[in-house]
């Protein structure tokens, strides 16, 4: 094995929990800071408040999808809404951190409820779905059970590959258009898992193509991505490049700019290809130099919002980048390393203050207020959402690590 390749295992081993000795010598001078700490302890103590607030509301097969204050409206979903698997994702990541057995019974209840959608070929966020909810589960808790479910899970996402299109097929429609959103590349990790557990390469090749299709297509000069490709399904010709849920087709949507950053550092991790790394920094780059990013590193719902800077922010936006931040600075020179891990720990400080989090007892249960969904459709806006919760839970574990050696 290359040099170069045993010390990037060595690196995510650390990462994963495994070891910590290629992670002292890797990023020793990433240091968290006392008072970052603090807060977080006090933010996980809070979330296991909040998180029993919410299962008080929740109904069996219920899952939280947001919170509408004005009207105090407690916004649930079904198992086969593309959120469904937050709840007990982060249930079980703040478990870890607090060893409240109570929160391990609401998130073993939700995965009972959820384990129907492994075979769910009519979606592509089985990753999100599925990988945040039982990959977690068995990172803990290595039942066969577990594994058979993601198995499962990643078999039926497959079905989506379409090998003309050199993708994974997100949203149904008409047959003449196959259509491909930035999201897709969270949904990848799921299939590296599938391939590693089972040694069957199928799941690999297919995460390596889309991904490698996606940065041929989605991405502008600039590093900026589209949110939606229409590829014709006979031919893999791109025939439409729009940006749906952002302020225009051209416009760069802040959470579609951070899941490419996301999942392109999986994809370097996965894969230990430099082009990948290299894209994430590229799009580390286009976000972190934007002249629109407020100095508290929070987005606005997007880039090129026309009511900059009176643009509402998106506090999911800003959690999902802290949290690829935090593994994509293990990977970078030590330059870039050192502002992605202040960025992140930026945004986490941020996100704790009182602008962003919640009171206990408030917020319908979430830790985190601000979030936008789809803003030009006028579906939550500015309110909480699972999503955000489940990265910024993600997030302060990952600096916690950094403490850990």
């Amino acid at each position: 094995m290359k040099a170069k390749h045993l010390f990037i295992l060595i690196a995510i081993a650390s990462f994963t929990g495994v070891t910590s000795v290629g992670f002292a010598q890797r990023v020793s001078y990433l240091k968290p800071q006392p008072r970052v700490l603090s807060l977080i302890r006090q933010n996980f103590a809070d979330a296991d408040k909040q998180y029993k607030v919410m299962d008080g509301k929740l109904a069996l097969g219920q899952f939280p999808r947001s919170y509408n204050q004005a009207i105090d409206k407690f916004i649930t979903s079904n198992s086969s809404w593309w959120c469904s698997g937050f709840y007990s994702g982060t249930l079980l990541n703040i478990y870890e951190q607090n060893h409240d057995a109570a929160l391990l019974a609401d998130a073993n209840r939700s995965l009972d409820s959820l384990a129907r959608e492994q075979y769910n070929t009519h979606t592509h966020d089985l990753g999100f779905m599925m990988y945040a909810s039982f990959g977690n589960a068995y990172r803990l808790n290595p039942k066969p059970a577990y594994k058979q479910i993601l198995v499962n899970s990643a078999k039926s996402l497959s079905t989506r590959f379409n090998p003309k299109v050199g993708c994974i097929k997100s949203w149904d429609a008409r047959p003449s258009d196959f259509l491909v959103i930035i999201d897709n590349m969270m949904n990848l990790e799921l299939l590296f898992w599938a391939t590693r557990e089972t040694g069957d390469s199928s799941f690999y090749k297919i995460a390596v193509t889309h991904a490698n299709t996606t940065m041929k297509n989605h991405y502008r000069t600039d590093y900026s991505s589209y949110h939606v490709i229409n590829y014709n399904p006979e031919t893999g010709v791109v025939q439409q490049r729009k940006t749906a849920q952002g302020f225009s087709d051209e416009s760069a949507w802040a959470r579609g700019q951070v899941w490419g950053l996301y999942g392109f550092t999986v994809m370097y991790r996965e894969t230990h290809n430099k082009k990948y790394l290299e894209q994430a920094m590229h799009i580390a780059k286009f976000i972190l130099g934007n002249p629109h990013l407020p100095a508290d590193k929070v987005p606005y719902w997007d880039f090129n919002a026309s009511n900059i800077p009176n643009a509402l922010r998106d506090a999911s936006a800003a959690a999902i980048m802290a949290s690829a931040l935090l593994e994509l600075c293990r990977y970078a020179d030590r330059a870039d390393a050192i502002t992605y891990f202040n960025t992140a720990q930026s945004i986490i400080q941020k996100l704790s203050s009182p602008e962003y989090k919640a009171a206990p007892g408030t917020n319908g249960g979430f830790i985190l207020k601000h979030s936008v969904g789809h803003f030009p459709q006028k579906s939550e806006v500015d309110v909480p959402l699972t999503y955000a919760d489940y990265y910024f839970v993600e997030a302060m574990k990952r600096y916690k690590q950094f403490s850990t050696r």
